[in-house]
């Protein structure tokens, strides 16, 4: 009986574990479901969505009210708009959220681009004012003006120390590579002349008796006549000369005017010929006037040297007809002071 009663109590033990069983796994479901139930509750709750849309809300006022001051490349309010809307991301769960958040990147996307593109243009533009301050500032400007002194419209109110240039100079003498300083490869151009050499004079050989002989006698009469006609000619010039320089002393007589005949292109370099002799002589003498044209007077007998003494210093003069018609224009010649050699001085 009492394994007949212990078999028919079995069962009800059995039954009864069954049932605390059935009654853990309604458990474990019913809390499963209750989670389920609070985060939709959350998701439907209507104060917390409000709150979310008035925050995005919020950072897009911000983003269009406070537009101009996020272009700046200093200011990192973007940034950080950007951020909290990452954190309001995270508990959208509607529709209306998720346009809201939307609209806000679209925003902020739109800021971003126009303040890449003028960055990227600001790198490139050159501000002359800014320049200007920072330049005025590194020179030191004195801002402290007692206002007594006019100053002109757009200048800088102040004054600027003595030395203020220079040290912009020195600042920028920094900035440029020094340019190599030139040399020759033969030696300086302007070197000092090499002293003159030694002539070395040589031994004439006399000429023999059957030479003598060959040169014809009419030959060394055309020289002596030739070279007395130059010296008379030489002689003829310098009176001339004289008359002109005795007439008026104190004014200077022009060498162009003296040897130029307007007349006769010929007659102008037999006269610079000539009057060549007289200086290479010491008769005459050239010097510059006031306007550094050349002039020409004759030399006092006391001022005369003897031609072995004195420093020689010759030059060559080259004369065209196309020159020699310019120096006409140019001087206003119209009479010769040289007269030819069949006429008489006036």
């Amino acid at each position: 009986m009492k394994r007949a009663g212990d078999g028919e109590e079995a069962p009800g033990q059995n039954a009864s574990a069954g049932q605390r069983k059935s009654d853990q796994s309604d458990g474990d479901n019913s809390g499963c479901d209750l989670g389920k139930a609070d985060m939709q509750n959350e998701d439907n709750n209507p104060g917390i969505r409000r709150e979310i849309r008035s925050k995005y809300r919020e950072l897009i006022q911000s983003v269009q009210q406070n537009r101009e001051d996020m272009l700046s490349p200093s200011n990192n309010k973007l940034t950080e708009v950007l951020e909290e809307a990452n954190k309001l991301f995270k508990d959208v769960r509607q529709p209306r959220e998720a346009a809201l958040d939307a609209q806000l990147l679209v925003v902020t996307t739109d800021l971003g681009k126009e303040k890449a593109s003028q960055l990227a243009a600001e790198g490139a533009a050159f501000d002359p004012t800014a320049f200007t301050e920072h330049l005025l500032s590194y020179m030191g400007l004195n801002r402290l003006n007692d206002g007594e002194d006019e100053q002109p419209i757009g200048a800088a109110i102040g004054y600027l120390p003595p030395d203020a240039w220079h040290k912009v100079a020195q600042r920028a003498e920094s900035c440029f590579r020094a340019a190599p300083s030139f040399h020759y490869m033969m030696g300086s151009f302007h070197a000092e002349p090499p002293p003159p050499k030694q002539r070395m004079e040589r031994q004439r050989k006399p000429p023999s008796k059957e030479v003598k002989r060959i040169m014809p006698t009419q030959l060394k009469k055309m020289e002596g006549s030739h070279q007395e006609a130059t010296e008379k000619e030489v002689e003829r010039i310098l009176g001339y000369l004289k008359t002109y320089y005795q007439d008026d002393p104190t004014s200077p007589i022009s060498y162009y005017e003296f040897v130029i005949d307007p007349k006769s292109f010929s007659r102008t370099v037999e006269n610079i010929f000539h009057t060549s002799f007289l200086v290479r002589d010491g008769l005459a003498r050239m010097y510059f006037d006031n306007y550094k044209l050349p002039c020409i007077a004759p030399v006092e007998e006391g001022e005369v040297e003897a031609g072995g003494s004195s420093i020689r210093k010759q030059c060559i003069v080259s004369i065209s007809p196309k020159l020699w018609k310019e120096l006409i224009e140019a001087y206003d010649i119209r009479n010769t002071l040289i007269q030819p050699s069949n006429a008489q001085p006036e």
